[in-house]
């Protein structure tokens, strides 16, 4: 326990997600060694992004405007929505350079436990889109762990009687990995999504 704003400090720094309470202390010492005008940088920076950024009015991704560069760009396909947790997920997606429709942000993924429903996501603004009927496939890529899989569930049972293409994300083995380190559910899903080799 330090005393006063460097304990502070501590404590602000551990409120961070995936900062626990020794990463805390070791990035608070990094900042009272480091030179002024590094730390004025990073200052800046936070002021300067909680003052420009947002949320696309679309899609829920960070946006400078009111929408996002992706819901901008005429070349992406309107028709395909890829279902998303957070605005990082876009980013994964997006370095793949394999998808070229548009995006949906839920901001977050149904879980019971944390008191987290389908109302605290951004379900309805979903159903809003699918209104004018532009959409013809949704793409559900929440992450492959047990709240993603419950919102896949639920979105699934949501949209089918919409009559649009619902599909998830494929999931199983990882590239370079081995059988024997997978779990059963991972192996499971391998199977499932098991596809023919073409020579």
């Amino acid at each position: 326990m330090y005393e006063g704003v460097v304990q502070d400090l501590i404590d602000e720094l551990g409120r961070l997600p995936g900062v626990g309470p020794k990463s805390a202390q070791r990035i608070a010492f990094h900042l009272l060694q480091a030179d002024p005008a590094d730390v004025k940088r990073l200052v800046d920076a936070l002021s300067e992004v909680k003052a420009r950024v947002r949320f696309c009015d679309v899609c829920g991704n960070v946006a400078e405007a009111e929408l996002c560069r992706i819901c901008q760009d005429p070349r992406r396909d309107p028709s395909i929505v890829c279902v998303v947790e957070e605005p990082k997920d876009v980013v994964a997606i997006e370095k793949t350079r394999e998808f070229r429709g548009r995006y949906h942000v839920l901001g977050g993924a149904i879980s019971p436990i944390e008191g987290v429903g389908p109302d605290d996501l951004r379900v309805k603004e979903l159903m809003t889109r699918l209104s004018d009927g532009e959409i013809t496939e949704i793409i559900i890529a929440t992450d492959p762990n047990l709240e993603g899989e419950a919102t896949a569930t639920y979105l699934a049972r949501l949209l089918r009687p919409l009559g649009l293409r619902v599909t998830r994300l494929a999931s199983g083995l990882p590239v370079g990995g081995d059988l024997e380190y997978a779990d059963e559910v991972t192996l499971g899903r391998a199977f499932e999504g098991r596809r023919l080799i073409d020579v």
